[in-house]
């Protein structure tokens, strides 16, 4: 059973992850991996519910905590669902964030603006223990496309280039309150949130 203010193991380094995590489950105390010094497990699954299951189970079985992991990105689908799961490291395995977004704007340089459509998806798992047979899993999707520009200094990832029709700007040019609203992680995060009330309750 889940107490109000437990701590719980983020299975992420990511400082624009752990920030959102922290502001929205602000019921629990999210700490991440690596205060307790684990290392990232390699992600080998083909999917983001296979990766997200992964770092969950990785970082409870080193915390001995409950844990939540995210496995995340970007699908665009004039270059087949690239960069898919592998976003984060769509230029090599030390990529940074600009090189990943270059690496992008190559790969979609030749397709027309009207047919770049894309979005983020983003899976949460949360895991009570390494072995939890149950594990919880919420998904969130967020449509938009993609601009030849980046534009904007919030966010991190992909945000500068990816176009939000509605607000007719980036994901980067958003308030971090209104992208929370909006965005993948967003509303995974809110169904998460619903199931890990239930199960305090």
């Amino acid at each position: 059973m889940l107490a109000s203010h437990q701590q719980i193991v983020l299975a992420s380094g990511n400082q624009g992850k752990i920030k959102e995590f922290q502001a929205m489950l602000a019921d629990f105390s999210i700490v991440p991996q690596g205060e307790f010094n684990i290392d990232e497990v390699e992600e080998t699954g083909c999917t983001f519910v296979e990766n997200a299951l992964l770092k969950a189970r990785n970082a409870a079985l080193h915390s001995q905590l409950p844990a939540i992991a995210d496995d995340s990105g970007l699908v665009v689908d004039a270059l087949g669902g690239a960069p898919g799961v592998i976003s984060a490291r769509y230029a090599g395995e030390n990529a940074s964030d600009e090189d990943n977004l270059l690496k992008l704007l190559d790969a979609i340089s030749a397709v027309a603006e009207e047919q770049r459509s894309a979005r983020f998806i983003c899976v949460l798992v949360f895991v009570e223990h390494a072995n939890d047979p149950c594990p919880v899993i919420a998904q969130g999707v967020w449509e938009g496309r993609i601009v030849s520009e980046p534009k904007g200094e919030n966010g991190f990832g992909y945000d500068p280039v990816f176009w939000v029709e509605k607000y007719n700007c980036t994901s980067a040019q958003l308030s971090g309150e209104l992208k929370n609203a909006l965005s993948h992680r967003g509303k995974a995060l809110r169904q998460l949130t619903q199931q890990l009330a239930k199960k305090a309750g």
